[in-house]
């Protein structure tokens, strides 16, 4: 005859049981009634008892989780998540781009509660070998340490398994930085159309997606200033998506250096679509700026001032942040002036007002003027050959 189970023994919480194989289970009530059976067997009652303990004081202490809770596919809640941020697209598409090729294939498949500590070291260093591109795996830490911190407030997962000390970090990349006659040279080559956004990714510095949307109305020719109101960053699908700025920090009034004075008057009587809202770029058959189209003129006239293949358009702020600090612009400044914010600065740097931008745009002015006047004096001098520099 089969031996039965051997009675059930109540305590002040909980209960223990033995089976038939010696082993011991607990159960108990959770907060709302139901019962709830511990995850495996044990040894002996008292570890069972021990475990119903444990249990008792998680839910004394108000730390106690739906056992089922984290049962919740990580791609699911991971997708959802994304589309919940309301970030602006471009972020959008990086947050999707990096799930696909780099998180899901090797983490899509668990359930939150099933990405621990040691599946995660496990997943950055198969990442790391695999690609050996730092920047991109620690881009790619940095969103799912943020999507399991929103799983842990969420009370899915009792603690966030992202806990790899400095595994979102960047290593700090040389940014190339172009001498005046360099973005002198560029300016030309690029164009008379597209001149004037090269001097001001370079003198704004502004970025080619607030350029994209900056209108006629953004524009004061007399006070030598533009508004950053907008941006319309194009997405890798082709698509132009007018939007908010990258932060509230990017909606600025710039003061341009004076030297820029005669470029602005020219091209808004010439290229700029008419009236207040028309837009400042425009191609040659009226279409707004693509990035795609500008790209091809962009490179073939990067290759004709001699300049390095990877001088990206993006390095003219490079060029344009270390302008200003030579001319006397502190960081706070520079910031200021090209629109970054971060949570760090917002708390350490206080506000660089109008008056001080326009003695940047001055510094600035002079500079651009002096070094223009000593190429002058030396025709012979080669435009190509960046200088490289941190990126300050």
């Amino acid at each position: 005859m089969t031996a039965k189970r051997k009675k059930m023994t109540m305590r002040r919480f909980g209960a223990v049981r033995q089976y038939r194989s010696g082993r011991w289970t607990a159960s108990y009530l959770d907060p709302t009634g139901e019962r709830r059976r511990a995850p495996g067997t044990f040894e002996t009652k008292a570890d069972a008892e021990v475990w119903l303990s444990q249990v008792e004081a998680d839910i004394t202490r108000g730390a106690w989780r739906d056992p089922d809770a984290g049962a919740v596919n990580f791609e699911e809640y991971a997708t959802k998540w994304v589309v919940e941020r309301g970030v602006a697209p471009l972020t959008v598409e990086l947050y999707t781009r990096l799930l696909r090729l780099h998180i899901l294939p090797g983490l899509g498949r668990l359930d939150l509660d099933e990405i621990t500590p040691p599946r995660v070291r496990e997943w950055r260093a198969e990442r790391l070998s695999s690609t050996g591109a730092a920047t991109t795996v620690a881009k790619s830490y940095r969103l799912l340490k943020a999507i399991l911190e929103t799983a842990a407030d969420d009370e899915l997962i009792r603690r966030n398994p992202c806990r790899i000390r400095g595994a979102g970090k960047e290593v700090s990349q040389s940014g190339q930085v172009a001498t005046v006659e360099q973005v002198d040279a560029l300016a030309e080559a690029v164009g008379i159309r597209w001149r004037l956004m090269v001097y001001l990714g370079a003198y704004g510095p502004m970025r080619p997606e607030e350029q994209a949307e900056l209108r006629r109305k953004d524009v004061n020719v007399e006070n030598v200033t533009i508004v950053v109101r907008k941006a319309a960053p194009e997405l890798a699908t082709g698509v132009r998506v007018e939007g908010p700025t990258k932060s509230e920090a990017g909606k600025r009034l710039v003061v341009l250096p004076a030297f820029l004075a005669t470029d602005l008057r020219r091209h808004l009587d010439w290229y700029a679509e008419k009236g207040p809202e028309g837009l400042l770029f425009v191609g040659e058959k009226g279409a707004p700026f693509r990035r795609s189209t500008f790209g091809r003129r962009w490179r073939k006239a990067r290759e004709r001032v001699g300049m390095p293949s990877n001088f990206r358009f993006y390095d003219l702020r490079h060029t344009g942040h270390t302008l200003s600090t030579r001319s006397g612009a502190t960081l706070k400044d520079t910031m200021v002036r090209a629109g970054q914010s971060t949570e760090k600065a917002a708390l350490i740097y206080q506000h660089s007002d109008h008056d001080r931008q326009k003695e940047v745009a001055g510094g600035l002015d002079r500079m651009v003027r002096a070094a223009r006047e000593r190429a002058r004096d030396k025709p012979d001098q080669a435009a190509g050959g960046a200088e490289v520099v941190r990126d300050t």
